[in-house]
Formats: C-alpha cells, structure tokens, sequence
C-alpha cells in the first residue's frame, strides 16, 4: 500500500488513507469533540498558533486542528486522488 501524504498547511502534512472526515469547527458538537480529543490525548495541534478553520478526524481517533478551511483540504485530497487515477486510466486505454 502506498502512503499518500496531505497538505493540512503551514508544512504539517497527513496520511490521506487515514483521514475519516474533515469538519469545520464552528458547531458545538466539533466543540466538544476538540475537548475529548484534548482529555483523551488525541488532539494534534497542526494551527501553528493561527485561527482552527477545519478539524480533521482520523480513522485512529485522532483529531487534528488546522488553520486552512475545510474545503481547501477537500479539493487538495480530490486533486491528489485525481492524480492517482489518471495513469491507470490511461493505460486502461
């Protein structure tokens, strides 16, 4: 299995196979999430002292806190998987 890694900003990256779910951390339940995570150390600080704008949720249990939105790491996961299935669909051809 190849490890994949995201950009999550500021240079910290992720393995993308692991991730469950990227969040934004304005509602409550996130709220109460981060503070779990935080009681249970699974909480990774990834904000380099800037404003959280998303939440990344992994399939360990960990929660990561970002200061790039939410989407922006979507796209960057799609684009990466993109990149990952446009070879082999070519040499499909």
């Amino acid at each position: 299995m190849e490890i994949k890694l995201l950009n999550i900003g500021f240079g910290n990256t992720v393995v993308a196979n692991r991730i469950v779910a990227i969040v934004s951390p304005s509602s409550a339940p996130m709220k109460r999430l981060k503070e779990d995570a935080k009681q249970a150390n699974k909480l990774i600080d990834a904000t380099m002292g800037r404003r959280t704008r998303s939440i990344i949720i992994t399939d360990s249990d960990h929660v990561i806190l970002s200061g790039v939105q939410a989407e922006t790491i979507a796209q960057r996961l799609l684009q990466d998987h993109g990149n990952r299935e446009a070879p082999s669909a070519k040499g499909a051809k």
